[in-house]
Parts: structure tokens; sequence; C-alpha cells
């Protein structure tokens, strides 16, 4: 009985620590005293945009593949390299001049010189203006009809997904700002060329692809890379802007705290215009000379000795301080 008691005793002890522990963590997240500042309105450019993601692909990306079984010979371009239609990308053997030529190379250099005019080479020729993106068929690869030799394309462009619920806001030749993945730091110029008509479904949502067409595409554009992609949806120039924390939002409209010429701070209605991820514009109810008040919560920092145990001895910590 005796043992039961001091589990209960024990038990009751080890609650009331928690209680207390849990009121210590409480307090010490409790907001502190607002931090207050003041601004000035200042006027500038906003521009409100639709951000979405996408990856860099070939406009058009045409594989060009023998006309018959063989082997290749020479390939006469590499990666990265502009073509022009009508140029000689590779030369091939087909399956019975390699025969032939193998033979021949086997007795003389006459007789190989001899049947290599006789028997003429098969040139793949480049049906359109573009670029190799991908030249990996090396001389002596035994290919077939179906093995492209040559990859080319006309332009890289990046295309995005758009949720359905923006779609709407986008429109052809609409201005975008493009950035790669690979080169965060370079903001690519670019205006939407197409909108695709038919929608996808990627992670449960709705979405549908746009081509974007850069101005001008660097040189370090890859095919599949990933890149971030802000539609410029609405833009305007020398416009009254405030800090988004200015604006208080209420059911019966929108605020900013203002200091008047007593040195008190009133209310004052405002109407908005477009805004970006840290400005608004300001329509009307202030002006440039305005004092706006900016309040914030300054929360305090934990002490030192939140978060241990109440119930730990604390015979260290005396002894310590008394050694200093």
């Amino acid at each position: 009985m005796r043992h039961k008691t001091i589990k209960v005793i024990l038990w009751i002890v080890v609650v009331a620590g928690g209680v207390v522990f849990w009121k210590m963590n409480a307090r010490s997240a409790a907001p502190g005293n607002e931090v207050t500042r003041e601004i000035q309105p200042v006027v500038g450019s906003i521009q409100s945009v639709i951000s979405s993601t996408g990856t860099v692909l070939p406009k058009n990306r045409l594989e060009v593949k023998p006309s018959v079984n063989g082997r290749i010979e020479e390939i006469l371009v590499k990666e990265g390299q502009g073509v022009r239609a009508a140029e000689t990308l590779a030369w091939m053997s087909s399956t019975e001049r390699a025969a032939l030529l193998d033979a021949a190379r086997g007795q003389n250099e006459e007789t190989l010189r001899y049947w290599q005019e006789v028997y003429k080479a098969i040139p793949l020729i480049s049906p359109i203006n573009g670029e190799v993106i991908v030249a990996k068929t090396q001389p002596g690869q035994t290919v077939t009809t179906a093995d492209p030799v040559v990859v080319l394309s006309d332009q890289l462009i990046v295309r995005a997904q758009v949720d359905e619920t923006d779609i709407g806001k986008i429109k052809g030749g609409q201005r975008a700002v493009v950035s790669l993945d690979a080169y965060p730091d370079t903001k690519i110029p670019a205006v939407v060329g197409h909108i695709y008509y038919e929608s996808r479904t990627v992670n449960n949502v709705t979405i549908y692809e746009v081509d974007l067409l850069p101005e001008n595409v660097p040189e370090f554009f890859r095919s599949g890379m990933n890149a971030a992609v802000d539609f410029i949806a609405r833009s305007k120039d020398n416009v009254l802007l405030v800090p988004g924390e200015a604006v208080l939002r209420e059911k019966n409209g929108n605020f900013v705290l203002v200091k008047d010429a007593g040195g008190q701070t009133q209310q004052r209605p405002v109407h908005l215009g477009i805004s970006d991820d840290k400005n608004v514009e300001v329509l009307s109810g202030i002006d440039a000379y305005d004092t706006i008040v900016i309040k914030t919560k300054k929360y305090a920092l934990p002490q030192s000795n939140v978060g241990t145990n109440p119930l730990m001895p604390i015979r260290n910590q005396r002894r310590s301080s008394q050694q200093r």
C-alpha cells in the first residue's frame, strides 16, 4: 500500500512539472512589444506577375534518319553547330557498299579508291535551317532506317505549365521573364508564342502548356533545362507605392496608418491597384507627402534555460557559477 502511495505521488509530481514546463514555453513564445517604423510612399514602377515553371525544349525537333541500312562513314557536324537547309550532315555507306569497301581495303589502296569513286557514299541532308542538338553517332557505327543519326532544332523555346485558374490572364504576345535554374541570376525576356488548346492533368491539377519565345536565345540554353517563368499580367509606371505590410485589410475596406500634423496615428481608407510580392499601388487616400506608420509584432526569444526539465537538479549550474 505504501509503494502505491509513493507511485501516485511521483506521478502527480511529474504531471505538475510538465504543466510548469509548458507554461514556461508558452510565456517565452508570447508576443512582446510592437515595433513601429515610419515610411514615406514612393513613386515608381510595379508589375503584377503570374508565376509558373517550364522546360527548355526545341520548338520543332527533327530527327535525320538514313534512307537505307548501312554504316556511317563520316559525321560533318557537332552539337551546338548551326546548319542550313540542304547542307550535308554526314556520309554513309549502304550495307552492300560497306561490304565492298571492306573487301577492297584488304587488297590495296588503289582498288579501295576505285570503288570509293565508282560506288558513291550516301549523303544525309539537313531539311531545315536550324541547330544540331544531338550528334552522338560515331563513324563506323552500323545504323538502320529507324536510327536518328543527327537531331536538329529550328529554335529552342520555353514551354511553361500554367494553372487553369490563371490561363485566362495569358494572351498571345504577352511579355514574360524567364530564369533558368542553372543560371538564376540571368533574366531572359520572352513573349508568349502559343497557348495550347488541350489541357493536361499534373498532380491532380489541370494545366495548359504555353510556348514562350526568347527575344534572344542565350548560348547556354540546353534542351531539358528547368526554368522559372513570370508572365507580366500588368505593368504601371510613375505610381504611388507602399509596402504590402503597411496595408490593413478589414471587412469594410483597406486602410493605412497615417501620422497627422499633431503626431497622432489615425486610420485612413485607401483604394488599391495592382501589387507584387513587396509593394502595392495606392490609387487614392494618401499622397507622397504623408507619413505612413507600420506596426509589427516583436516576439521575445527563448531564454537560455527554457526547454530544460524543471525536475532536473541544478547543483552543477550553481557550482559552476560559484567557481566563476
